[in-house]
Parts: C-alpha cells; structure tokens; sequence
C-alpha cells in the first residue's frame, strides 16, 4: 500500500475538497493521512476511513505562526512513514519539500491559489515578497502537481515551466439532492446566501450595503478575518433583519442549506490576479444546489457560463451592478427558470464521480 500524507493549514474539518480527495484515494487502496492544526473554536473530527491529525501550535497568525507550523510540520512528517507528501497551498509546501527531499519521497502540490497574490498578502508589500520568494524557489522544484483551474494551470507553467493538472473543487453528485423547480412562500423573503470566508476581496461590503434596496434575506455561511467588521457595518446601516450571520456550518449540512436558497452570490473584489484566475467551491456548490447566482465576469466562470448558463456574470463588484443583478434574478422569472434548468444540466458534467478520474490516474502515474 502507497501512503500519502496531505498537509493542511486548517483544522480539517471544513476542508469539503481534501476530504473528497482523501476518500476516494483511500477508495482506490492508498493509505491516506491528512495533517492540519488545531483551533480554538475546532470541533472533535468525525470518523473517517483515512488517519486525521491536528498540530498544536502556540502562535495562530503572522511570521511566528508560519514559522512554527512549518518546523513542526516538518517533525512529525520526518517522524512519519509516507511514500509521497502533497502540501495544500505555498504555506505548507516548504516543510513538505525539505521533508521529501531528506527521505528521498516524493513531494506534490496542490496548488489552490496564487499565495503572493491574495488580497491580505498583496497589502503587505515585505510579506509578499517573503511569499514570492518561496514560490519562485520551490514550484520550479515540485514537477508533480495539480490546481484548481486552468487559468492557475497556465500561471505556473508560464512563471516556472511546471506543467500541473487541473483538478477542480466539484461536489460529490447526490441525484436526490434537486429542489423543487423555483418554488418559494411568496409570503417570506426570498434568501440569498453566500457560503465561504468572511474574508478580504469577496465583496462582502458592498453585498451588505445593497441589502436594504433588496426585498430579500442575504444569509452569510461562514466566518472569516472580517468576521467582526461585517457584523458592525450592518449594526451601523440598519440591515439587522435582512442579514443573517450563521457561522461555520458542517460540510455535511451545507448541500441542504444552499438548497432553501433561492440566489447565490460568489463576488469578488480588487485586483487580485489570484482571484481572477480561480474557481471558487461555492460556484460549483450552488449549481449543484440548483441556485442561479451572481458571480464575476472572469475567465473561468466565463468559460463554464459559456458551456452551461448558470449564473449572471457582472463585470464590477459596485453597489449599482450588485443591486441590478439580484434584482433581475429576484424578478425576472423566465430567466430564473432557465438558469435553474442549466444547473440541473450543468451538475450532470461537473461534479466528483468524473472529476476523481483525472486525480486518480495522476496518483497511479506518481507513484
């Protein structure tokens, strides 16, 4: 039996996409560990058929933390017996290379974003520059890898001439899973619900700002850096009845909270090439929940939008554009139903059944 360790800057539960990885690995007959740390707010891991572990560290943020976890990452994989090692993101691939290259192992990356690039890395111009270096070092080092989209596929082959596959961040697909067709109770407000990170650049703010010209309830699943100062801005505009902040919800549960949601949003904001680039979980989610959405006019929802016509594409994440684009949804029903339609097309092409294909010939080719 093969075994590989994955390595994770988070505390595991939450992660929708290593746990689909780790399973159908573990399905495929690798013995599968997967690492990441432990939180304060962490929850007991629920039983899985491939090993879970959580570092305990002293720092949680900053220089020291990224330090600490990395010397401790690298202890406990030269402590462990592997076959390959694949580090989830830039901030844990340095333990992981330096640990594969003294054990002789095989070392992979899959990359989920471009790290020096993300908006709270982009502001901090020394950070960004640390970040930076470590990319250019290792990425050219790790040959064996795979990202989330092609446009991140094309990044790194361009930037260091490493040819990494595209794996995307599709759902399992469930067929009892589809809602009734545009059904609501036309005597409550319909919801719009965004699920992810409460973090920089998702163009929370200004989704929260439209939120008292829109006759609907926007839900936000999920909690994140700008946890607090999302719930202050809707103390201050008056929007407590119309925003509700539901926290972080199990993986498990969240298939069938999208699915009371009659709108999902996946906005973006800045110029982070990172961003323009990817291909967010949450886009893939509420096709699979039969939600038409709101999401940016970038490339690769461009090109999905062009096979299936899921969402609206807006080209600006500006309190007009928002409110227009909500508001075509809430009211324009031949259009609803459409793009309800393509979903329910859509989730038939994109989904883990045909995914994992691509990810287990890497494997069998890898090791």
């Amino acid at each position: 039996m093969k075994r590989i360790v994955f390595t994770l800057i988070n505390d595991l539960t939450y992660d929708q996409r290593m746990h689909r990885i780790a399973y159908s690995l573990t399905q495929a007959g690798y013995g599968v560990s997967l690492i990441g740390r432990l939180l304060p707010h962490s929850i007991p891991l629920e039983s899985k058929p491939y090993q879970q572990s959580r570092l305990r560290l002293l720092f949680r943020r900053g220089k020291a933390f990224y330090l600490e976890y990395n010397l401790r990452l690298l202890l406990f994989l030269l402590r462990s017996p592997f076959d390959a090692v694949c580090a989830t993101d830039l901030d844990t691939l340095p333990a992981c290379f330096l640990a594969a290259f003294i054990k002789g192992k095989k070392c992979i990356y899959d990359a989920h974003e471009i790290f020096p690039e993300m908006p709270e890395v982009v502001r901090r111009p020394l950070v960004q520059q640390v970040w930076r270096w470590a990319e250019r070092y290792l990425v050219p080092r790790v040959r064996q890898g795979y990202t989330v989209s092609s446009g991140l596929s094309r990044y790194f082959q361009n930037q260091y001439g490493v040819c990494y596959e595209v794996i995307r961040n599709v759902p399992l697909l469930h067929e009892n899973a589809a809602p009734i067709p545009n059904t609501r109770n036309p005597h409550e407000p319909p919801i719009i619900i965004y699920q992810g990170a409460l973090n920089e650049g998702r163009g929370l703010e200004c989704l929260i700002a439209v939120m008292a010209q829109i006759p609907a309830q926007l839900w936000l699943a999920g909690e994140g850096d700008l946890s607090q100062q999302l719930r202050a801005l809707v103390q201050r505009l008056g929007v407590q009845e119309k925003v509700r902040f539901l926290g972080r919800i199990p993986p498990a549960q969240l298939p069938s909270l999208t699915r009371t949601a009659y709108v999902g949003v996946n906005l973006l904001s800045g110029p982070s090439l990172n961003y323009r680039l990817s291909l967010a979980n949450k886009f893939f989610d509420y096709v699979h929940a039969a939600v038409p959405q709101v999401t940016m006019n970038y490339e690769e929802y461009r090109r999905h939008n062009e096979e299936f016509e899921v969402a609206l594409l807006i080209d600006r994440t500006e309190s007009h554009t928002v409110h227009q684009a909500l508001m075509r949804l809430l009211t324009d029903l031949p259009l609803y139903q459409h793009l309800h339609r393509q979903c329910l097309l859509a989730r038939q092409h994109w989904n883990w059944q045909q995914e994992q294909q691509k990810l287990l010939q890497l494997y069998r080719r890898w090791l």
